[in-house]
């Protein structure tokens, strides 16, 4: 189930690179993946779609916050697909106007179900509830995790690594920098680079939980993808994760607002306040001497949504 175009361009950046103090940078632009606003979702969800349907799906399900990305990618991808879609939502529905990710979901026709609870945590064990009931409805619903963060999705960036390797324009091992939210983007990397015989440096930058929290089931996520694929398992060292979550995960950071600034202004780029401006804020701190691959994942309508609470 082809979403994405693909392959997305690596460009270079050499005004952002001397803002930041780096000596040279390229720009992995998943933002521009193609399908709706979905930025690196597209990727994952290509492997989910070809799944569900393999499995005989009607009804996609899956959950996480209001704003999610991975939620709005998710309903248009049903949309697309001709699939039915329910998303389990943390939280309370409230009459205040709603994320741009939310109102899109709707938009592409999502069902709403609420945990009525703040906590991301709280629906993943309402994601089977919700299931359980399609199925007394006579539906057959496939089951995604937040973020699409298991090793079906993940399988999206161990391809993306061939991509990249084919791409890169240097000799010298980059550094490759990448946001780190669910584990889905960052494993599938890890998985790839060592499969290839660890051509780049990664390093994740957490926006949502500790970096050993992240780095534990990054690893997992990645040995899972190598072993469904008879590759070489990634070990500890092959998964490097920096705190970027600056006052919380969804909270906006100085750092990272300088850094979405500096890439307005210098490339062009749109960056989130959620995950890629956090990261690209801790690239300079990880890089070293050499060159440096940032990669774009996305996040267009989260931008939006920061553009819109701003003063006027």
């Amino acid at each position: 189930m082809r979403l994405a175009i693909l392959p997305t361009p690596l460009v270079e950046a050499p005004r952002l690179a001397e803002a930041l103090g780096v000596r040279s940078l390229y720009v992995k632009r998943d933002d521009l993946t193609g399908f709706a606003v979905a930025g690196n979702k597209a990727r994952q969800l290509e492997q989910l779609l070809d799944e569900a349907l393999a499995r005989g799906a009607d009804t996609l399900v899956t959950g996480g916050t209001p704003g999610s990305n991975f939620v709005q990618a998710a309903s248009a991808a049903a949309a697309w697909a001709g699939l039915g879609c329910h998303l389990v939502l943390a939280g309370s529905a409230r009459p205040a106007r709603s994320h741009p990710n939310l109102a899109a979901a709707v938009a592409w026709g999502a069902e709403l179900h609420w945990t009525d609870d703040p906590d991301r945590g709280s629906v993943d064990g309402a994601l089977t509830r919700v299931a359980v009931g399609l199925v007394g409805r006579g539906l057959v619903p496939y089951v995604m995790p937040r973020g699409g963060a298991n090793a079906t999705g993940a399988s999206g960036y161990r391809l993306a690594a061939d991509e990249l390797l084919a791409q890169l324009p240097v000799d010298e091992p980059p550094v490759v920098v990448v946001s780190t939210g669910a584990g889905g983007t960052l494993a599938g990397l890890v998985a790839g680079n060592v499969a290839l015989g660890r051509p780049f440096r990664l390093v994740g930058a957490s926006v949502s939980r500790s970096p050993d929290q992240v780095a534990e089931r990054v690893l997992a996520l990645a040995r899972e993808v190598a072993g469904q694929r008879g590759e070489l398992a990634p070990t500890e060292a092959d998964v490097q994760v920096v705190d970027a979550r600056g006052p919380g995960h969804a909270l906006p950071s100085h750092e990272g607002d300088l850094a979405a600034d500096l890439a307005l202004r210098t490339a062009g780029l749109v960056l989130d306040p959620v995950y890629t401006a956090k990261a690209l804020a801790v690239l300079p701190s990880v890089v070293g001497d050499g060159p440096a691959v940032f990669w774009h994942t996305g996040g267009l309508l989260d931008a939006v949504a920061a553009f819109l609470q701003e003063p006027t």
